[in-house]
């Protein structure tokens, strides 16, 4: 079951470009290793499975560092209880930079049956998981079933931008506007699928239930286009819009409005809770 809103829409306005079909897709194993819980993970010739149960996770890392671009991966959600658990997505240099680490995030928020699932994304610079992170979280329901079917999501990071993609829709821009509210460190590739029972579903008021297990998530086409640490300063990662130098199209800022008013349900920015001071680029 799903919010009317969710049953009646006609779906997204076509963006008009298609970031996903610039970087071809590439096996688990050409681009990834196991990094954590590697008993709880299993690899298909093009797909890899992770899940979680009482003793375990599982995590994966791109075998290269990269200063910029674009990186996908089709994911699958597990269907019926999931509350406190994560399924994830995402770039970090926390491995380089314990304790003062840059991360862009996409995170599938567990839930409980007849609620959808929330898709968070997150950018952290220079802050990790202690009592002074700085989250910049925004977070969407999607205007399909997760769990029925692989869908595509991106992350598009340059020098300039940060664009968060759901099937080539753009639901978040998160522009450069000072170096001190954005990640420019090399950064590597991660997902997982880990216990967050403390607040991934709604703050923690349901947690991870094991009589469930195990947790599965599913991922396929990966994509990874983009410039590693190691390239040279001539190289020039993939672009999220048809311009080639940063923004998104009319049409591509048109899809991102509608994404954002029928399905965006936080924005760190209209929290009246935070504390602004500490996010200056709102």
């Amino acid at each position: 079951m799903f919010p009317a809103s969710i049953s009646n829409a006609q779906g997204p306005p076509s963006p008009g470009f298609y970031p996903s079909s610039r970087v071809r897709s590439i096996g688990f194993n050409q681009g990834f290793r196991n990094l954590w819980g590697s008993q709880h993970q299993s690899i298909g010739q093009d797909s890899l499975n992770i899940w979680l149960d009482r003793s375990s996770g599982s995590g994966f890392k791109s075998i290269s560092p990269y200063q910029s671009g674009y990186f996908g991966a089709a994911v699958k959600l597990q269907a019926g209880y999931t509350a406190g658990v994560i399924t994830s997505f995402y770039l970090s240099n926390n491995e380089a930079h314990p304790g003062n680490h840059d991360e862009i995030d996409i995170e599938f928020l567990g839930t409980t049956p007849g609620k959808p699932y929330t898709l968070q994304t997150n950018v952290f610079i220079r802050g990790s998981g202690d009592s002074n992170v700085i989250g910049r979280e925004m977070r969407f329901h999607l205007w399909f079933d997760p769990t029925q079917d692989y869908h595509n999501y991106a992350i598009l990071w340059n020098t300039i931008e940060i664009i968060f993609f759901v099937d080539d829709v753009p639901i978040r821009r998160y522009p450069r506007k000072d170096d001190n509210t954005f990640p420019l460190r090399p950064m590597w590739v991660y997902g997982s699928i880990w216990d967050a029972s403390s607040w991934a579903t709604e703050d923690g008021k349901y947690k991870a239930d094991y009589s469930y297990q195990p947790f599965v998530g599913k991922y396929s086409n990966f994509k990874v286009g983009g410039c590693t640490a190691s390239a040279s300063a001539s190289c020039q990662p993939p672009s999220g819009s048809p311009s080639g130098s940063g923004g998104l199209s009319r049409q591509q800022y048109a899809a991102m409005a509608w994404a954002q008013r029928n399905y965006k349900v936080y924005d760190y920015c209209r929290d009246p809770r935070r504390d602004h001071t500490q996010t200056p680029e709102c």
